[in-house]
């Protein structure tokens, strides 16, 4: 069974970040993008084989929306 799920990456001085917020502590790092997705689709599938059928219905029918908005500084 394939599922949508969504991730934030997130880059620092250290590499990139990735976490899923529909599955709490389900989070990855790595030193290029493509590093990061992979990553965190291999701890996605970890976290989710860890849970039951019922458990992955109530956490991935969680709606997550982002936007990016500009913001002004005085």
């Amino acid at each position: 069974m394939s599922y949508q799920i969504s991730i934030i990456i997130e880059k620092d001085e250290d590499g990139y970040y990735a976490y899923c917020p529909q599955l709490e502590g389900c989070q990855s790092q790595g030193d290029t993008i493509e590093e990061v997705k992979k990553n965190i689709q291999e701890a996605i599938e970890l976290y989710l084989s860890t849970l039951s059928e019922q458990e992955k219905k109530t956490l991935l029918n969680q709606e997550i929306l982002t936007m990016s908005i500009e913001v002004n500084v005085a």
